[in-house]
């Protein structure tokens, strides 16, 4: 009796060390993305806003780690992509520009989606808000990339209040037209809400809040606008919609709450890409630039993960991580094999995000198009032909706007030493040719293995939106 006794404490021992009770295998945990859209990187609270209050959104990020060097693209399809297949835009060929209304292309078939790979793990995966991978086929549409539920719209600058973008209506319930009326960040709030409730105890959830707030038209229900009274337009009412977007993401917090599924959920919070017209609109620092643009300001976003079981309260993490590592790194959490068709460039971060370790990138790809790209390797950044880009968004630095010194600036190299010079005040590139030549070849590397971009129809095709089955869908 005494041996068999030994042997229940030892495996019981063994389980409490694994994470496993007696009763069965410990829960898999939750996974919630808030994806803002043209948020600015000090307009929120944790990263420094002065004049927009971010109550939800400080608290959550008080009880995990901040990300002071958090990579995305300069645009928002491309951002997407990556975060959801865990590869660099340039293999989609959405390295150039959001995906349009009515664009006969989307994220690619082949590629394996975060949600398909999680539900292979057992997850209930949802998209609530904005999609901007791809409409024009049913096979590109959310719940067919791997989404149990879907409820928002396919593209991007969508109006707040009736749905609408170049005169067609795009609101939709598991990809069939939605007449729900409201503003748009209440109504992806209270989707969430109610998804979270209704998650059955058994599985674990994989939800993606893919806000269109903060992104132009620049709206909000007065009473948002109020507190913000001496802030000059547009400022003022993008500060209301930041705020709404906070209290939303506050409602959805609570939501995991008072589900008792907080202690294990990991949120993770960031923009897609930098805040455009900074200085006008947005505030993204001192950092260069904005969003459309490889400088600091259009890839370099206000990001934090928290996780009250698991990350440490009050921590920050100045290492850099860029988006595609979210796939990787989720995945290794759900028990999912990583092992695919199609290889990622993300990295496992978990360390990084729980124990400070270094990044596991080598270098790292801020873009790579026909017109120029950038790269990371430790602190040294290479930009090739800086703003002449194929964004499909104009240029933010009003100083480069005109045809005449775009052109002249083609062929320019940029070189940047992050750590002494975080801003991108001095290129160095002139005076070191070495590291300049051994940057331009890791990024060949990368530009080499870019499939051509796929391009997007004119404005003229922006007339009558597609329709197929029962979805009216832009």
């Amino acid at each position: 009796m005494k041996w068999l006794h030994h042997c229940f404490l030892t495996m019981f021992y063994f389980w409490g060390c694994m994470g496993i009770s007696a009763a069965g295998p410990a829960s898999k945990p939750n996974f919630v993305y808030f994806l803002i859209d043209d948020l600015g990187y000090e307009d929120v609270g944790f990263a420094g806003s002065k004049d927009i209050k971010t109550p939800n959104v400080d608290k959550l990020a008080a009880a995990g780690v901040r990300l002071t060097q958090y990579y995305v693209q300069p645009v928002c399809s491309p951002t997407r992509a990556a975060l959801l297949t865990g590869r660099y835009p340039m293999r989609h060929g959405l390295q150039v520009s959001v995906v349009r209304p009515w664009a006969q292309y989307g994220l690619p078939l082949a590629e394996r989606t975060l949600p398909q790979a999680l539900k292979e793990s057992g997850y209930l995966t949802a998209i609530v808000g904005k999609w901007h991978l791809g409409h024009f086929q049913e096979a590109y549409l959310p719940t067919r990339r791997g989404f149990d539920l879907q409820y928002g719209h396919y593209n991007g600058a969508l109006d707040y209040f009736d749905h609408t973008r170049d005169g067609g209506f795009d609101w939709h319930r598991n990809d069939q037209t939605c007449q729900d009326e409201g503003y748009t960040t209440h109504l992806v709030a209270k989707e969430a809400v109610r998804i979270v409730h209704a998650q059955p105890p058994d599985k674990p959830l994989f939800l993606y809040v893919s806000f269109n707030a903060v992104h132009a038209p620049h709206q909000v229900p007065e009473a948002y606008k109020e507190p913000y009274s001496s802030l000059s337009e547009p400022r003022r009412t993008y500060a209301g919609m930041v705020a709404a977007m906070d209290e939303a993401v506050g409602q959805i917090v609570d939501a995991f709450k008072a589900r008792g599924l907080y202690d294990n959920t990991l949120f993770l919070f960031s923009s897609d890409n930098g805040g455009p017209q900074p200085g006008k609109v947005t505030n993204n620092g001192l950092l260069r630039a904005g969003k459309g643009t490889l400088y600091e300001g259009g890839v370099r976003v206000c990001a934090f993960a928290a996780w009250p079981s698991r990350i440490k309260a009050g921590s920050v993490v100045n290492e850099p991580i860029h988006i595609v590592d979210i796939y990787p790194t989720l995945l290794k959490l759900a028990g999912v094999p990583l092992t695919q068709p199609l290889p990622v460039d993300g990295k496992d971060v978990w360390a990084v995000l729980t124990e400070g370790k270094p990044s596991p990138h080598e270098e790292m790809l801020f873009n790579s198009t026909p017109a120029g790209g950038a790269l990371r390797a430790g602190n040294w950044k290479i930009i090739l032909n800086g703003n002449v880009q194929e964004t499909g968004e104009p240029a933010v630095e009003t100083s480069v706007t005109s045809k005449k010194k775009k052109a002249a600036r083609k062929g320019l190299v940029e070189l940047f030493n992050l750590q002494d010079d975080p801003y991108e005040k001095t290129n160095l590139a002139s005076q070191n040719p070495g590291k300049v030549e051994e940057l331009r070849a890791r990024y060949q590397k990368f530009a080499a293995q870019a499939v051509p971009p796929k391009t997007a129809p004119k404005a003229a095709n922006f007339k009558s939106p597609r329709v197929w089955g029962k979805t009216d869908a832009l």
